[in-house]
């Protein structure tokens, strides 16, 4: 009799658990609703940076650092979510898509958490950008020992990464090229961060996917990038690509003085806040 017992109980909390694990409900309708707030966001942003730079008025600046503050929480928000979802359906193929949707905001812990091979969703066509991405992340990692790089300076001279690398020094590896938006847009905050930090032991080495020497150049030039710059002008040819597995750009490593990669992929706030850190 007591076996018995013993036997539905079991039956009844396998029963509970498989019913809560396919309640997946909410959770779409949670992902549906931050879907929308960040459409709305978009749209809203676009509207106003449709007036072009020189017409935008305070006002409209505001706005567009509150809607960017906005988004960034919805980013978060989401991304917790799909983190939320990924442990709680492990077992089943639901946490695919959401993953898919997200895995550009997770570092390098949080996928190695979600591409668990035993999962449900492992196997899930979605997933294969998904791994794909953090078999090149994997190569940048924290706590690896960096890649040395072997081009030519704007001047045609051979230079190598370890010429810098490895000095005493903490040294930030920068990809980029002169074609790049998001490249151009960021500079402004990596020339920012080096004209705090130069003197206190920091050394920034631009490495170019450019493939074009004189945008090259004339890129260096109007971005006011006055560190070391090397490239094989082979675009996404480069030797980059394979020895950091670098597949979109911008993107970094921070190198501590021995040659240590201690942080990858830092942009706007976050590098100043590493950086300070660092230097503090």
């Amino acid at each position: 009799m007591k076996k018995i017992f013993l036997m539905a109980l079991l039956a009844a909390q396998v029963f509970v658990a498989s019913a809560q694990t396919t309640d997946t409900k909410p959770y779409e309708e949670k992902m549906a609703g931050y879907e929308t707030e960040f459409k709305t966001l978009v749209e809203n942003y676009n509207q106003i940076q449709q007036k072009g730079p020189a017409a935008l008025t305070e006002a409209d600046k505001a706005k567009l650092s509150e809607i960017e503050k906005k988004a960034e929480e919805i980013s978060q928000r989401y991304l917790e979510t799909t983190l939320e979802v990924a442990e709680k359906f492990k077992d089943t193929k639901f946490p695919a898509k959401y993953i898919a949707e997200n895995f550009y905001s997770m570092s390098y812990e949080q996928l190695e958490k979600v591409l668990d091979p035993k999962s449900g969703y492992y196997n899930e066509p979605e997933l294969k950008q998904v791994k794909d991405y953090f078999a090149s992340l994997s190569l940048r990692r924290p706590g690896l020992m960096y890649t040395d790089l072997e081009m030519k300076d704007m001047k045609d001279k051979t230079v190598k990464l370890s010429q810098w690398v490895g000095k005493g020094k903490y040294v930030f590896v920068d990809f980029w090229a002169s074609w790049c938006g998001p490249c151009r847009q960021e500079m402004p905050n990596v020339v920012e961060a080096y004209a705090k930090y130069k003197d206190k032991g920091l050394e920034i080495i631009g490495v170019s996917f450019d493939s074009k020497k004189e945008a090259w150049v004339a890129g260096v030039e109007k971005l006011n990038m006055t560190w070391p710059q090397m490239s094989d002008l082979k675009g996404w040819k480069s030797a980059a690509t394979e020895a950091y597995g670098v597949r979109s750009i911008p993107s970094n490593v921070l190198l501590d003085p021995s040659g240590k990669i201690i942080a990858h992929d830092l942009r706007a706030e976050e590098l100043q806040k590493v950086l300070a850190d660092l230097f503090k």
